[in-house]
């Protein structure tokens, strides 16, 4: 079943200039792209930061405008409708963001901010609130009592914890993830990621997952989209991407993975350079006169690439 469908998603910022600020160009954060989420599934957006990924991310969930295309999620086109009538899907699509520090009010406690949604889409007494953000936060695995500290008394893991705590109030359908685990150390990024997909288990989430990184995005999603410039370049299964690589900017995103062997180090320098040099020589190949990446063609019933 089709759970979130992007049809030729077109996201452009007007660039503007001259005396009187004039429309002169425009900054093609998306451009034209469409895939397929289902139910119940995890979906990388991967690719280097300005590639468009965030922009897609955020546009979802009503954050940006389109400027093209659709957002079909429960049969509805999420574009073609105005801001009180997005509020009904909005409980549905929620969204935890790359930094921690940044995402939480520092002047308010953990119970408002968790709060917050509860407010906004749903009528409850202040017993029933209280009990509400308390359920939540041990299901996050935190303390219930601490629902009245701020969140510089939390660690880095635990902020994030908190604002997943805050992404399921309203028991969404749909989280858009972006970056959730880049401003954390290792250590605790596993901890966040493994906790990601019990819950997802548990209450039959379904992730977009955005990241650069794409030893996470292995360990983390079923299908994924490689980005680049605001177009995909390669779309299919974990595996097809990570076994079988077709398009040159997906064979250069895997070659960045540091190998953790010492003693096979030296031997994947050897291959980043090659790959570093097939992309200068190889370039032309996958892409037009003006850089951008061709249409999508299908090698096969689940993996697509760009090629001409």
């Amino acid at each position: 079943m089709v759970f979130l469908k992007l049809n030729h998603l077109k996201v452009y910022y007007p660039v503007r200039g001259g005396f009187f600020r004039r429309v002169v160009d425009y900054v093609k954060a998306v451009n034209d792209i469409s895939f397929e989420l289902h139910e119940g599934e995890t979906y990388g957006l991967v690719g280097e930061s300005g590639c468009g990924k965030t922009t897609t991310g955020r546009t979802i969930i009503g954050l940006n405008k389109a400027t093209s295309g659709e957002i079909i999620f429960q049969d509805h086109d999420l574009t073609t409708l105005s801001k009180k009538q997005f509020n009904h899907y909005r409980k549905d699509i929620q969204m935890i963001f790359q930094d921690p520090y940044s995402s939480l009010n520092p002047k308010k406690r953990v119970a408002d901010i968790i709060a917050e949604p509860l407010r906004n889409f749903e009528k409850l007494s202040p017993a029933e609130e209280r009990k509400k953000v308390q359920e939540v936060m041990e299901k996050v695995g935190l303390s219930p009592d601490s629902i009245f500290k701020y969140p510089h008394e939390f660690s880095g893991g635990q902020r994030q914890r908190i604002g997943i705590a805050r992404a399921l109030t309203l028991n969404p359908k749909l989280i858009i993830a972006d970056e959730p685990v880049s401003a954390l150390d290792v250590s605790v990024q596993a901890q966040v990621l493994n906790f990601m997909k019990d819950i997802q288990k548990e209450l039959n989430l379904t992730y977009l997952f955005i990241s650069h990184d794409l030893g996470i995005i292995r360990h983390m999603c079923d299908r994924i989209g490689i980005m680049y410039r605001g177009q995909f370049v390669e779309e299919g299964t974990s595996e097809e991407i990570y076994e079988n690589p077709q398009h040159i900017y997906t064979k250069r995103l895997l070659s960045a993975i540091p190998n953790v062997d010492p003693e096979r180090r030296s031997e994947h320098k050897v291959f980043r350079e090659k790959i570093s040099l097939e992309f200068q020589h190889a370039f032309k190949e996958y892409f037009d006169e003006e850089g951008k990446a061709y249409k999508l063609k299908p090698i096969s019933s689940t993996h697509s690439v760009a090629l001409p």
